[in-house]
């Protein structure tokens, strides 16, 4: 029902900046609770960011606060991670996912009903 594409991932340098971007196919996008997820390899997947059907809430892990935020355009569909100081460590295939009528930013893998494909972030130090 929800189909989500990631795209913005990339090659870049340590300290710098990418944009990630995920366009949801649906007409119940307002009331979605939307989160970025990431794995590593040999690593599981783990959370970097969510917010709230009604964009009142978000929340980040410990790793990313002051360098990541997340924000949503519900005029097109879209969430975006805005990352910056980007760091080695951040390197990974980056997950958009959706929670079908989130009240809140959930962090649990198991708690998303929808994921998107990823996108490929790799940072050079």
């Amino acid at each position: 029902q929800v189909q989500l594409v990631e795209s913005g991932g990339g090659l870049v340098q340590a300290g710098g900046s990418l944009r990630l971007s995920c366009a949801a196919s649906t007409r119940t996008f307002n009331i979605l609770g939307l989160g970025w997820f990431r794995q590593a390899p040999e690593k599981e997947r783990e959370f970097v960011a969510a917010v709230s059907r009604n964009d009142a809430h978000t929340h980040y892990a410990d790793s990313v606060k002051g360098r990541f935020t997340i924000s949503r355009d519900n005029a097109k569909n879209t969430v975006y991670l805005q990352m910056n100081s980007l760091k080695p460590e951040d390197t990974a295939v980056y997950y958009c996912a959706a929670e079908a009528y989130g009240l809140g930013p959930s962090v649990k893998v198991h708690e998303y009903d929808y994921w998107g494909q990823g996108t490929q972030v790799t940072v050079s130090s």
